[in-house]
Parts: C-alpha cells; structure tokens; sequence
C-alpha cells in the first residue's frame, strides 16, 4: 500500500499498469456442492425410542417434573455431534417438563451445566435398567 502525497487532489493516486487476472474462475461450473450425510443403520424410530410411550418419567427434575407418562419421550445425552443424536442407550425417559428443562431450561433457572448433565445421567442409569427389564437392551455374561 503507497501513501498519497499530501499536495495531491487525491485523482492523482495509484493507477494499476497491468489488469488483475484469476487463477481460478470466479463461477463454479458444478454449483454448490452440499454436505451429504452418512446414513445410519439405526431407524428414526426404534424399539426403544417407541418404548418411552407411557413410561413414567426417569430424569425426575426437582421443581420441574410434571409426572405425565403421556409425554414421555426418550432424551439423548449430549455427545453425538452437531445435528446428531446419540445412540438410544444413551437416553433417559423423560416427560416434556424434564425434557425442556434438560434441553436448556436449567440454564434460565440458576443451575450448572454440571447439575443437569448429573440429573440426566441418573436417569439415564435408571433408564437403561427399566430397557433391561423390558428386554430392550441384554447385558451378555449376567447372571
């Protein structure tokens, strides 16, 4: 970058001698290319994603669950990725206040990342004992 000279009108600033040229077009002659996902083996709906209809509530939020086995859906822990869910023996049943409340409402309430991650992993536990004694889910070399 040159610095003009003080005494000019400021018309008399740099002029290019040679045009700029591209070493790449500026069109893309295959359009935008859009990020294909990776299919999974697992269905949107699994036996165990079907088997939270109206089981009761296993998160159990203090203050904040309604107790309504009719809304009880399977929460996923954090951890799959950016539009990604993880596994379903990585979830809890949960009914729709613990659900939100896991989802972001622990943070308008007070509480830590650390306490709601703690919540959701107790019923977690207690989630994937209840899949045992459904079937859902067998422990290979228990007694």
């Amino acid at each position: 970058m040159a610095l003009a000279d003080p005494d000019t009108t400021g018309t008399e600033m740099l002029t290019r001698k040679t045009p700029l040229k591209t070493k790449t077009s500026l069109k893309s002659k295959g359009g935008l290319k859009s990020r294909t996902r990776m299919k999974t083996s697992r269905p949107n709906r699994s036996k165990i994603r079907e088997s939270a209809k109206g089981e009761p509530c296993l998160v159990r939020v203090p203050g904040v669950c309604n107790g309504n086995s009719d809304t009880t859906v399977l929460a996923h822990l954090n951890g799959g990725g950016i539009g990604w869910k993880n596994e379903d023996h990585k979830a809890a049943y949960a009914c729709s206040a613990c659900h939100g409340w896991l989802d972001g409402g622990y943070a308008t309430q007070g509480y830590s990342r650390a306490t709601r991650d703690l919540w959701h992993l107790e019923g977690v536990v207690r989630t994937q004992d209840r899949l045992i004694e459904k079937g859902h889910i067998e422990v290979k070399g228990a007694a």
